[in-house]
């Protein structure tokens, strides 16, 4: 039986290092709305939500006719978001992809390798996180990620790992935000309370680290890039311009 898939987008509007960024136009698209755009041109994705925390989002959703679920403003981060609105679908599925809202240039084609990833380890792994190589160093702005030979996840932070103690890195294995989860794994993380190492770095996947969750990793090809800062709007808005999914889904 096909297993049923499903994509949810968190974003909030007041963030604090580009506040109202969500909205921020892109060749006159708002940035949230290129996310979903793309993510519905995944394959393997059955349905797409927005997951916002204010109407002035949810506006914007409804006029470009995206789906969209209006969620407490006091989540801490985007997985107790999107926990949130799966929850209120009261429906099943056998994964739930996190988009994060803020890469307005994520390939469908990752999403749906990342699902692939998923499918083909279900019973083993309770979330997929994917991984891009990156030469950028001492950028806290980029999560990195370290992992066993199975390609497991051993360990997140906005630091460089592993440390260039004896030798030099050239390349660093970065967080790419395309998350996807089994619902109970989604669930425990919800569930509980934030955790030390959580708490420490800021990246949320490390409380799923510390409950026990096996979180595996895929290296994806090719280049992503959240929209965390002005610099970022101003790179994404260039970039975008030779991209060759926005002929797609442009109006």
């Amino acid at each position: 039986m096909k297993k049923k898939i499903i994509g949810l987008i968190p974003t909030r509007l007041n963030s604090s290092r580009l506040p109202n960024k969500a909205l921020l136009e892109i060749q006159n698209i708002p940035l949230i709305i290129h996310t979903y755009k793309r993510a519905r041109l995944s394959k393997k994705i059955d349905d797409v939500y927005i997951c916002c925390d204010d109407e002035k989002i949810y506006n914007v959703a409804k006029k470009y006719k995206a789906k969209c679920i209006i969620t407490s403003r006091h989540h801490a981060n985007g997985t107790e978001r999107i926990g949130e609105a799966y929850k209120s679908l009261n429906q099943k599925y056998d994964l739930i992809v996190d988009i994060q809202g803020d890469e307005p240039l994520i390939s469908p084609m990752h999403i749906d390798q990342v699902i692939k990833e998923h499918l083909k380890n279900y019973d083993q792994t309770d979330i997929i996180l994917p991984t891009l190589l990156s030469s950028q160093k001492n950028n806290t702005n980029i999560v990195k990620v370290v992992c066993d030979k199975k390609n497991y996840v051993l360990y997140l932070s906005r630091s460089n790992i592993p440390f260039e103690f004896k030798k030099n890195e050239k390349k660093f294995r970065k967080h790419l935000s395309i998350i996807s989860f089994k619902p109970n794994a989604l669930e425990i993380f919800c569930k509980s309370e934030k955790t030390t190492l959580e708490s420490i770095e800021d990246i949320e996947l490390l409380r799923a680290l510390e409950l026990g969750l096996k979180i595996k990793t895929i290296n994806l090809k090719g280049d992503s890039f959240s929209v965390d800062v002005k610099e970022d709007y101003i790179k994404a808005s260039k970039f975008i311009l030779s991209d060759k999914y926005l002929k797609l889904y442009k109006i």
